[in-house]
């Protein structure tokens, strides 16, 4: 786990809804299964480009700053690609917050 590129994810409000938002798919996104295809509960791009009012290419980058700090997971199928929280990294990141800080 790289800690400086950990807080440096969280370091964004928009990232940190996202992260919000990934924790509980379902309440945030209730549509995301029926546009999407089938997702292993994740979230496409769109999704959260939308909720988010930002550009996709802004809402990309900051997936791939949250998924490059291991907070998130991509799963490619087809066209589309789902992104859903890595429940294991915040985990061992509130052992850290608890243990080292």
């Amino acid at each position: 786990m790289d800690q400086i590129e950990i807080f440096k994810a969280l370091s964004n409000k928009t990232r940190l809804q996202i992260l919000n938002w990934l924790k509980e798919p379902e309440l945030h996104f209730p549509d995301h299964k029926a546009s999407c295809g089938e997702s292993d509960g994740g979230v496409c791009v769109g999704h959260i480009q939308k909720k988010a009012g930002l550009t996709q290419s802004t809402i990309s980058e900051y997936l791939a700053v949250l998924q490059r700090a291991g907070l998130v997971t991509a799963n490619r199928v087809g066209q589309w690609t789902y992104y859903k929280r890595n429940e294991e990294a915040f985990a061992a990141l509130s052992n850290l917050v608890a243990s080292e800080l």
